[in-house]
């Protein structure tokens, strides 16, 4: 088995779509919107195949998203090297997100950093 993708609503779905275009080279299809919900939803695809389904929908519900609280936390993208890390750690925090945690070896053998991206929505930058 594997996951076949993972899904988020977002408030503003083409600045999400760039957001993940532009920083970690997605693929977007054409979208989707259906008329009589006005539901809208893209599909990203990375380089490995890995897909992020991101949606919205009028009138929802937009709660605070402490870092510090339980259910889904953050999206880990892998890049590929430690460099890449630390470059698009940089980028990121000159493009003014706030980045959670400096590039740095975890204990548990991970090098990453993670980031306060979109919205709100964490996004941890690993090797």
């Amino acid at each position: 088995m594997k996951i076949e993708h993972v899904a988020l609503y977002v408030n503003d779905l083409e600045n999400a779509k760039d957001f993940f275009i532009k920083y970690f080279n997605a693929k977007s299809n054409q979208g989707y919107h259906n008329k009589k919900t006005d539901f809208r939803s893209y599909f990203l695809t990375f380089d490995d195949g890995a897909r992020l389904e991101i949606m919205n929908k009028p009138n929802m519900s937009d709660k605070d998203k402490y870092l510090n609280r339980t259910g889904y936390i953050h999206i880990a993208i892998s890049v590929g090297s430690k460099e890449t890390v630390d470059i698009l750690t940089n980028k990121l925090k000159n493009d003014g997100f706030e980045v959670a945690s400096e590039p740095r070896m975890t204990g548990d053998g991970y090098y990453e950093s993670c980031i306060v991206g979109f919205e709100g929505n964490q996004i941890e930058i690993t090797l």
